[in-house]
């Protein structure tokens, strides 16, 4: 099983548990920079997976592929 497999295989089990998970966003486009925010994954598909940061006047949704998280963008 490569890196990327590995991922998405602890991001499904994620998704599946219904789990809040913390989550810090460095990217530059689109300027997203969040550090520890309380999330939901709300979807995860064959290249993405989508989040739901909560916390400010209403929750916000992203979405980020696998190889963000491989080199460290999502964490």
């Amino acid at each position: 099983m490569d890196d990327i497999e590995r991922i998405k295989s602890g991001i499904e089990q994620l998704y599946s548990d219904g789990t809040e998970v913390h989550i810090s966003i460095k990217l530059s486009r689109p300027k997203v920079s969040v550090e520890g925010a309380p999330a939901t994954i709300t979807g995860v598909y064959r290249n993405i997976f989508q989040i739901e940061k909560k916390g400010g006047t209403r929750p916000t949704r992203h979405t980020f592929g696998y190889g963000d998280v491989l080199i460290g963008h999502v964490v």
